[in-house]
């Protein structure tokens, strides 16, 4: 199942303060006993904010954020949008929703198609010139991240304490005060629902989340729209544990393994249970708090009741999408999956200069291993290239600027083609994002080494 649609109580509760369900139970015990009321924030040297040009805002994206109380009222004295255009604007938002289906079947479609007719109806709406304010608009208010804690470069490696998730990678980083204590494999989302960019927080741990289905037409036939599905539902599709990172984001657990390392969310980080179950603990510890794995296990087999744990400190969470990252003396080329035309060679050459290393300097070797790399992950799933300065064919000899006409009511659910290429640069040595540290790929682990270390 996949979700990242908040419920009516999810979205009240965000009015109030920092994403707490209203409906949650609160928790039984808590160690240690802090006074929340005083939380701090991780601090860091003030850096530039991240570049968010890129930022698709597409329509059900759209309609998720018509869900915080501001968002109208904002859009009439900021923008200048009138009452009338507003209205237009939220029902064509929610309409996009009813077109979209997810049968089972596979699609394989353009982002970038899907994200162009997208802008074209709200081009309809508001007009082109509204229509790019409010993707500038949307793009400062939710991306420029917590204040001192962007990143000032490209494979920015932190220093201080925060959660990294690439998208592209479909990968999420644990750091502590600049250490890489742990990685996961996640499944990022749709491009009709792209995981965000940009700094985020996360204050609240929700063991055993309720979920209230919206109307939304993959919630057809699986759930009543409205009705309130228990935290000890097995259909749940928050799974065991979820934790919010600010509209209309969270991280949370019931994702099946074949969905980890692909498409797999409405806009969320989406991991398995035993994943997430991992993952709650050391989020905890980093917000200051001490959850045992006797304190889980009791969670876990209380399915019925929610649990919800505020962090003393809120950890950072740093949303990227970079697919150029130096690591190990390679340079890994990740497929462009939101299609946002990064895979060029220019922007291979900055994230070359960030370790001082010139394109020009490298054997004639590794310039047709990365040139080869960068045009094979510069290619929609229907091979088609994507970024708009490329002046390669498409592998089908369509030229690259056409895009192949999407499958209408189909929500993009794979990739074709491999994921990631690694291109290993001798003068990187030594130099990069640090490699995954004890990987948690979301397969299985055997019943004995999982005793062994409780």
């Amino acid at each position: 199942m996949k979700t990242c649609k908040p419920s009516v109580s999810f979205i009240v509760a965000l009015f109030s303060g920092f994403v707490l369900l209203a409906a949650c139970d609160q928790p039984q015990k808590q160690k240690p006993k802090t006074d929340t009321t005083a939380r701090k924030d991780t601090t860091a040297q003030p850096v530039p904010k991240p570049d968010t040009a890129q930022i698709a805002l597409t329509l059900p994206v759209l309609d998720a954020l018509f869900y915080e109380r501001d968002f109208a009222g904002t859009l009439k004295s900021q923008l200048g949008l009138t009452f009338s255009q507003i209205d237009k604007l939220r029902a064509t938002a929610h309409s996009s929703l009813r077109e979209l289906s997810e049968d089972g079947t596979a699609d394989t479609v353009s982002a970038r198609m899907a994200n162009e007719k997208y802008q074209a109806k709200i081009d309809a709406v508001i007009g082109a010139d509204k229509a790019q304010q409010l993707q500038q608009f949307v793009s400062q208010r939710y991306s420029q991240g917590v204040e001192g804690l962007a990143p000032s470069q490209l494979n920015f490696v932190p220093t201080d304490t925060r959660i990294v998730v690439n998208a592209p990678a479909y990968r999420m980083d644990v750091f502590q005060d600049g250490k890489l204590l742990k990685s996961y494999r996640i499944g990022i989302g749709y491009p009709e629902f792209p995981l965000p960019t940009g700094m985020r927080r996360a204050d609240t741990i929700i063991f055993n989340p309720a979920w209230t289905p919206p109307d939304e037409p993959w919630v057809r036939g699986n759930f009543h729209v409205g009705k309130r599905v228990s935290a000890g539902n097995e259909l749940n599709p928050l799974g065991l544990v979820k934790i919010p990172i600010g509209m209309p984001s969270l991280i949370h657990g019931g994702k099946p393994l074949e969905k980890i390392g692909n498409f797999a969310s409405h806009g969320c980080v989406g991991l398995t249970n035993r994943q997430v179950l991992n993952f709650a603990p050391i989020l905890a510890k980093l917000g200051g708090l001490v959850l045992s794995d006797n304190d889980v296990r009791q969670m876990e087999k209380s399915k019925n009741k929610t649990h919800s744990f505020k962090l003393p400190t809120r950890v950072p969470i740093d949303l990227r999408y970079e697919t150029i990252v130096a690591e190990g003396g390679v340079l890994n080329i990740y497929r462009d999956v939101y299609e946002r035309g990064t895979n060029t060679l220019d922007n291979a050459r900055r994230v070359l200069a960030v370790y001082s290393v010139k394109y020009d300097s490298l054997s004639d070797q590794e310039k047709t291993s990365l040139n080869n790399a960068l045009d094979e992950m510069n290619r929609d799933a229907h091979g088609n290239v994507i970024a708009a300065d490329s002046l390669a064919p498409s592998k089908n000899g369509v030229p690259g600027s056409k895009l192949a006409r999407a499958k209408k009511g189909k929500v993009t659910r794979r990739v074709k083609g491999q994921t990631a290429i690694g291109v290993p640069i001798a003068a990187l040595q030594g130099k990069g994002y640090p490699i995954p540290v004890d990987l948690d790929t979301g397969a299985p682990i055997k019943k004995k080494l999982m005793d062994s270390n409780r």
